[in-house]
C-alpha cells in the first residue's frame, strides 16, 4: 500500500497527544515513516542539519525498514541519536542498542553523524560526554516507543523524574523492564537482561521539537490506554507526552484494542 493511501481506522486527542490507530503494525510504521518525513523535510529545505533520536526495540522494525527505504530523506544532513544502553554487554553483543540501529538503519542510511552511546568503563562519565552532544543544539526529532511498564526509553517509573536535571543519567531497570526483554525475544533469561543502562531523560526527550511515537502489539494495550487517560505523572512515565506540543502516538489495533466494524 501507497504511504499517501494509509488512513488511521480510529484516532482521538486527549490533552496535547495525537493518537492515530492503524489496522496491523506494517501500516503503522508505514504512517509514521510518512509523517516523521513530513516533519523532517522543511528542516532540510532549510538547509539545515537535522538532529533525531532514535529508538532501538523490535516495535520500532516496521517504522525503521520503512524508513531506510524511504527515497525523499538527505541523511547527509542528519546527526543521529539514540536514547539508550545498556551497561555491561559485551561490545559486540547483538543486543546492544547501536548495534540493532546500526544493523537496521545507520548501516543503510549513511548519516553525516552518528552518536553511539559507549557506557562500558565508566557510565557516569559517559553520561556526562553524551548529554554534552545533546545540548548542542537543539534536538528536532526524537522517534520512541512505549515499554509495558510505560517508560519512555529507560526511565521506568521508580526512575523518571520529569524535571530531572539532567538529560542522561545511569539507571537501575525494573522488574517489568527487564522481564519486556524477554517477552520481545531480545534475551532468552531474565538473568542474562543486565540490571542497569544508560538512558536519555525524560526532559531531554521531552525538548525535541517533534516526537514519533510508535507503539505496536497486545502487550502494549494497558500501557497505551494509561498513557492517553491515566493521570500525568511519573507512575507512568509515557504520560509526559500528553503535555507535548507536536507528538503523535501511532497505535495498532492491538495496542490501541478498537475493533473495526465489518
Amino acid at each position: 500500500m501507497s504511504q499517501s493511501m494509509l488512513f488511521p481506522v480510529y484516532s482521538l486527542l486527549k490533552d496535547s497527544l495525537r493518537t492515530q490507530v492503524y489496522a496491523d503494525r506494517r501500516q503503522l510504521g508505514q504512517a509514521a515513516c510518512r509523517d516523521f518525513v513530513v516533519k523532517l523535510k522543511p528542516l532540510q529545505a532549510a538547509g539545515r542539519g537535522a538532529r533525531i533520536v532514535f529508538a532501538a526495540a523490535p516495535s520500532q522494525d516496521e517504522f525503521l525498514e520503512a524508513l531506510a527505504a524511504e527515497p525523499g530523506i538527505d541523511w547527509s544532513l542528519v546527526t543521529a541519536f539514540h536514547m539508550d544502553e545498556y551497561i555491561g554487554l559485551p561490545a559486540r553483543a547483538s543486543q546492544r542498542f547501536a548495534h540493532y540501529l546500526n544493523e537496521r538503519l545507520f548501516d543503510k542510511v549513511k548519516p553525516g553523524r552518528v552518536h553511539l552511546m559507549k557506557p562500558d568503563d565508566d557510565a557516569e562519565k559517559e553520561a556526562l560526554r553524551y548529554e554534552g552532544l545533546l545540548r548542542e543544539a537543539p534536538i528536532d526529532i526524537v522517534c520512541l516507543g512505549i515499554g509495558e511498564n510505560g517508560h519512555l526509553a529507560f526511565n521506568d517509573p521508580p526512575v523518571a523524574d520529569f524535571d530531572d536535571p539532567r538529560w542522561v543519567k545511569p539507571v537501575e531497570l525494573d522488574a517489568d523492564c527487564r522481564a519486556q526483554q524477554v517477552n520481545d525475544g531480545c534475551f532468552d533469561a531474565l538473568e542474562r537482561v543486565p540490571t542497569h543502562a544508560l538512558t536519555m531523560t525524560i526532559p531531554a526527550l521531552m525538548s525535541a521539537m517533534h516526537l514519533v511515537c510508535i507503539v505496536p502489539g497486545l502487550r502494549k494495550r494497558e500501557a497505551v490506554m494509561r498513557t492517553i487517560h491515566g493521570t500525568v505523572e511519573e507512575a507512568c512515565p509515557a504520560t509526559a507526552m500528553r503535555r507535548h506540543p507536536s507528538c503523535t502516538l501511532y497505535a495498532d489495533t492491538d495496542s490501541f484494542g478498537y475493533k473495526q466494524s465489518v
